[in-house]
């Protein structure tokens, strides 16, 4: 598998991707802006250069920020998103960061046990964080040292 950076030119593979498995996806704006703000913006790709999953880390001061990550869906379930999550923990180890933080739906049991696998706890809740179809929908916050 191959880590490298995302650029504009992968946005509308990454769209597709964010669309595909996110309920209230980014918008193409939202990853021009990360791009722009140079946060660690992340294309994970198959040796074939299919497009399997991005993640996106803001870093500040110590802590890294996982603020989106995704695996296409078709490549669910096949460890990428494990693989993905602790590339994303090496580059934040190799920027100096101590921690990495994360929010994730309350309802995304698949994420939360993933990152519970992954060395992540529990470190707070963010009430009526995320639109939901029928409403508001809370957020955990999970953290882990690196």
């Amino acid at each position: 598998m191959i880590l490298r950076d995302m650029t504009e030119a992968d946005l509308v593979a990454v769209m597709r991707i964010e669309c595909e498995v996110h309920a209230l996806p980014w918008t193409h704006g939202n990853f021009s802006d990360a791009l722009r703000s140079k946060y660690l913006c992340k294309v994970y790709e198959s040796d074939a250069h299919e497009m399997l999953g991005y993640a996106v880390l803001m870093l500040a001061v110590d802590e890294a920020e996982l603020l989106d990550i995704a695996i296409a869906a078709p490549q669910q379930r096949k460890e990428f998103g494990r693989k993905l999550l602790e590339e994303m923990m090496v580059l934040a180890r190799r920027h100096d960061m101590r921690r990495m933080v994360l929010e994730v739906r309350a309802s995304n049991a698949a994420a939360i046990a993933l990152y519970r696998r992954a060395g992540f706890s529990d470190i707070g809740l963010r009430r009526d964080y995320y639109q939901a179809e029928n409403g508001r929908e809370d957020a955990i916050l999970m953290g882990r040292e690196l």
